[in-house]
């Protein structure tokens, strides 16, 4: 592979990545959220966390794993039944979360890794996320003369974790903006709204 064929398969993955994670669901929910309450970095962690799942599933698409991806679709219901569990307890958490400077002041405790290691593994538990990467990156490498699947996985990583740096980035920089009347407002909207993404999921097994 040449450098123009590289960096046009890069920067197409990059854009795959990019638009997967930009779409407004839990994760940029939650991402926003710990970024109001924690700072940027909190806000970075957690989306990392999905970024990394993304690559997980753009690598299976990009190698063509056949029988991983029948395997993770054969366990539909039950990754969604745990990611859907996981999305009530979020949203459980954000309704009891204080708001101010007390939820600041908590957030060391939290850890990045731990904010990492949750959106990780709910974004493995989402079946849509798999079936995304399995057909944009299945498509991708079958028409494409040479291809490179560690540069489509790096592509995908680097656009997702782009998409997540500019937002808590973003939301950080508002959040001296937030009292904690406004915060224990947005605390209860997300939770809304994420206990809604959980429902919404639960529905679409029975479809």
């Amino acid at each position: 592979m040449d450098f123009s064929e590289f960096l046009r398969l890069f920067f197409s993955s990059l854009l795959i990545g990019l638009s997967i994670a930009a779409p407004v669901g839990p994760i940029g929910l939650l991402v926003m959220q710990r970024s109001l309450d924690q700072g940027p970095r909190a806000g970075l962690a957690t989306g990392l966390g999905a970024a990394a799942a993304d690559a997980v599933y753009g690598a299976v698409g990009a190698y063509s794993v056949h029988w991983l991806t029948q395997a993770l679709v054969g366990l539909r219901v039950p990754l969604t039944l745990c990611g859907t569990a996981f999305l009530l307890w979020m949203a459980w958490q954000l309704l009891r979360a204080p708001g101010g400077g007390q939820a600041t002041a908590a957030a060391p405790a939290r850890g990045a890794l731990r904010s990492f290691l949750g959106t990780f593994a709910l974004t493995l538990s989402n079946p849509a996320t798999i079936l995304s990467f399995v057909a944009i990156f299945g498509a991708q490498a079958g028409h494409s003369a040479v291809t490179s699947p560690g540069t489509m996985v790096a592509g995908v990583l680097a656009g997702s974790a782009l998409w997540w740096l500019l937002l808590s980035a973003l939301v950080g920089r508002l959040r001296g903006h937030f009292d904690q009347r406004w915060q224990r407002a947005t605390h209860r909207a997300s939770a809304a709204v994420i206990a809604g993404f959980a429902l919404w999921q639960l529905v679409s097994l029975a479809g």
